[in-house]
């Protein structure tokens, strides 16, 4: 499948890649990093990055404006997102092929050809596998790549942390190091909050909600978020702080937004995208999100939630 995602490259001269809707580290790092490869690469190609710009990630990359135009002919590869629904910018199937390259379960399988490693931390990091296999036919690297790529990796792995960290992982992370960019202005910049979240993130240690089997949950209504002066994807930068609370196994956020909730599940060890599924959503086994509609929805998806880690607990 990679052989022929490299035969594609080399065919096409305008290529499009796209990402997920409200997107993370690894979205935007995935997207720009191969964009960056191939421009690299192949300087007389057209290489473009589309979707709604998310303001706190500015730092890593700003996108192209382009017309429907440009899609005539072109080779769209869309990048870390499971499911053609969260695809940003809906032009993504005006091209002549489409390309999915993606580490999440392959719910979805969307696109002419697909490349799915749910083995792999990141999407990130998979980008970089590609041009480690490709080099030798043609493929460049740069420092902007590399920058970018370290960037989606760590975002992912959340700093290295998470079960989804490899030995592949780390190599591949002390290889991008080697290049040319600060460290420390990534994760600056990556982890930095302005001072109206962390206020939030006081109100999320003292008033999560801890229910039975392990459970924890917390409600951000927009009054609480209009409150504080956050935004939606903003108050979802805090979801990981209960990973630290002793005895929960999986805890659930519930931010509401203009027109519906978002979910976001994380856990210790109960597989939990089964239930994101449930609810118009998916993710990893133990990083999920969805959404609903009303907030009795809401003690549905916690009553879920505590039978998982009740049959967990069992089983374990």
């Amino acid at each position: 499948m990679k052989e022929k995602i490299f035969e594609a490259m080399l065919k096409y001269d305008t290529i499009i890649i796209h990402r997920h809707v409200r997107p993370d580290p690894d979205a935007y790092g995935s997207q720009g990093g191969l964009a960056e490869i191939l421009k690299e690469s192949f300087p007389e190609k057209n290489i473009y990055t589309v979707g709604t710009e998310e303001e706190s990630l500015h730092f890593l990359r700003r996108l192209d404006n382009i017309d429907d135009d440009t899609y005539n002919g072109a080779l769209v590869i869309v990048c870390d997102t499971a499911n053609a629904e969260r695809i940003c910018d809906r032009r993504y199937d005006l091209g002549e092929m489409l390309v999915k390259i993606d580490h999440h379960p392959n719910e979805d399988p969307y696109g002419d050809l697909v490349w799915v490693d749910t083995t792999a931390s990141s999407t990130s990091e998979m980008i970089y596998e590609f041009y480690k296999e490709f080099n030798a036919q043609g493929l460049q690297f740069s420092d902007e790549a590399a920058r970018l790529l370290y960037a989606g990796i760590v975002g992912d792995t959340g700093r290295f942390l998470f079960p989804s960290t490899t030995e592949k992982t780390f190599s591949y992370a002390g290889e991008l190091i080697l290049y040319n960019f600060s460290r420390t202005e990534v994760y600056d910049k990556m982890y930095e909050l302005p001072p109206q979240v962390v206020k939030l993130n006081g109100y999320v240690l003292q008033n999560f909600t801890i229910h039975k089997n392990g459970v924890a949950s917390l409600k951000m209504t927009k009054e609480l978020l209009e409150k504080y002066g956050v935004r939606p994807s903003q108050a979802s930068l805090l979801v990981s702080e209960l990973g630290n609370v002793q005895g929960i196994k999986a805890w659930v956020f519930f931010i509401e937004e203009e027109d519906q909730i978002r979910v976001r599940l994380r856990s210790k060890g109960p597989v939990i995208n089964g239930l994101a599924r449930e609810y118009r959503g998916g993710g990893h086994p133990l990083a999920a999100g969805a959404s609903i509609h009303s907030w009795e929805e809401s003690n549905h998806v916690i009553r879920s939630l505590e039978e998982l880690c009740r049959e967990y607990a069992v089983r374990d």
